[in-house]
């Protein structure tokens, strides 16, 4: 079967560093072909070279058996390749809607006819979004949604989905399986990248898995489990590591009151949700998108407002506080990580070192009033170190280093402030099971060590892994509270749905 697109020994150097190396790979008509690896294995590179982001330095593409060039993304979606980036790449002035249509030949368009055609196209994907919605106000979630939803109206022949997952709830993940089996039965190829191995294992064809920019094998998916796959991608088994079982897990004995909530309020999204947090504590809080999850956080972070009549009380160490803005809950203690690292994490232009120190900078925890290169240098060698961020040195550009080299860096900024009170939002969406692993250690020791630790997470296994207490939002407002060693999975998912 001649493959519908292929790579024939593609290389591609970044300042004469190598992050794909002599890499094959295809892929055949109507299949979908899960390509994993660890973070900073090579995947997206690999696939950004397929979708004319980037060019190779050595090797070609073949399409259909006939050589191709790609210059740029809009040449390979007119020869029929399509991406879904890991990191959405949406107009946040646009609406949904007009994000869809973006790229259409029509040199006009009516909006109320777009608006329309919107929502019978993303009704018929049973995708949940309003199609006069500002892509600025959209969850994660949300925005993965469009992202893919824009992918499939452009009627691509090939479509490749990097973590197209990562922000999607248990339901929304079904609809997009649903989905990629009606893609296959119309022909469509699709490349599928996800740190989440046992999505690979249920709906792909082959499986092809990277190391270090290097092909490592690929073979049909039957041949596969989870423990081939982990050790074809770090080199050995971690089968001990992670998810462990709950029967064997202790949970913490509760500190001191960190931080307590009453009554919060902020417009439709947080609806009178009260809950406590404490010291030595890992608190996990699970609930489906719309939740109010995220906007809690945001709120007692000062990310946003609560509402400024009847928008509830926040105590944080015994005192009162109405945070308007984010630098005085960061200079008492409070940090938020986000889960949209690239729109909310990190200036993606600047290097790792320029990230760290401003966020030293910002957080009152440099040594002199002046920028101090020597310094700046110090941080960056500390926490890159410290968190392994793999990158050419720590004056590359953020924006050239994977999605889990990313997470870490914003991981890092956050730490260096000697955080009391730690909120992280979604902390392993897009990191590879290495770095998971890496992550919940150091969520672990956090909690070890006395500080009081929120996770925000979709991924059950995970906040059933790693929470002392759970919280339970639906509709706005937190609902149940179950001891983490207590609870399961239906429990759960029972509570955040009736």
């Amino acid at each position: 079967m001649t493959p519908i697109l292929e790579l024939r020994q593609g290389t591609k150097l970044y300042r004469g560093v190598p992050a794909v190396k002599d890499v094959s790979f295809d892929l055949r008509p109507g299949e979908v072909h899960a390509l994993l690896g660890e973070n900073g294995a090579g995947k997206s590179t690999l696939t950004k070279m397929l979708a004319g982001v980037v060019a190779p330095t050595s090797g070609e593409i073949l399409l259909e058996g006939r050589r191709i060039e790609l210059p740029t993304p809009a040449d390979a979606l007119r020869q029929g390749i399509a991406m879904v980036y890991q990191e959405t790449s949406l107009v946040p002035s646009l609406t949904v809607a007009q994000n869809l249509y973006l790229m259409d030949d029509k040199p006009f368009h009516r909006l109320r006819g777009i608006y329309i055609a919107g929502q019978q196209f993303l009704q018929s994907l049973n995708f949940h979004v309003d199609p006069a919605a500002l892509v600025s106000g959209l969850g994660a979630g949300q925005r993965q949604m469009v992202e893919i939803a824009r992918a499939v109206h452009h009627n691509a022949k090939v479509i490749i989905f990097d973590e197209p997952t990562a922000s999607l709830t248990p339901e929304e993940k079904y609809q997009f399986f649903a989905l990629i089996g009606r893609l296959k039965k119309r022909g469509v190829s699709i490349i599928f990248i996800s740190h989440a191995l046992e999505e690979a294992l249920q709906i792909s064809d082959r499986i092809t898995v990277l190391r270090d920019g290097e092909h490592v094998v690929t073979d049909d998916t039957a041949k596969f489990d989870r423990e081939r796959i982990v050790r074809s991608m770090v080199g050995r088994s971690l089968k001990d590591e992670l998810y462990g079982s709950q029967k064997d897990r202790k949970a913490r004995k509760p500190g001191k009151k960190v931080l307590s909530v009453q009554n919060l309020s902020m417009g439709r999204a947080v609806r009178n949700t009260s809950f406590s947090v404490f010291a030595g504590q890992v608190t996990g809080m699970f609930g489906l998108i719309g939740s109010g999850r995220t906007e809690t956080a945001k709120v007692v972070a000062g990310v946003q407002k609560r509402d400024l009549f009847h928008g509830g009380n926040v105590q944080f160490e015994g005192r009162p506080v109405r945070y308007r803005v984010p630098r005085p809950a960061v200079l008492d203690g409070i940090i938020y990580v986000t889960e949209d690292r690239k729109f909310e994490g990190f200036f993606e232009t600047m290097s790792i070192a320029e990230n760290i120190y401003l966020a030293a900078l910002a957080g009152g925890q440099t040594k002199s009033w002046t920028i101090s290169m020597s310094e700046m240098k110090a941080l960056a060698q500390h926490w890159a170190g410290a968190l392994n961020v793999k990158a050419i040195n720590n004056d590359a550009r953020v924006i050239e280093l994977s999605g889990g080299n990313q997470q870490k860096v914003v991981v890092a900024t956050a730490l260096l402030q000697k955080p009391k009170l730690i909120i992280f939002d979604e902390p392993t969406r897009g990191v590879d099971v290495g770095a998971i692993s890496e992550i919940h250690q150091l969520i672990n020791r956090l909690a070890d060590d006395g500080i009081a630790v929120l996770v925000i997470s979709s991924y059950l296994p995970e906040i059933l892994q790693l929470s002392d207490r759970l919280l339970i939002c639906r509709q706005g407002r937190v609902v149940e509270e179950f001891e983490g060693t207590q609870a399961d999975e239906d429990t759960i998912m029972f509570a955040a749905v009736h």
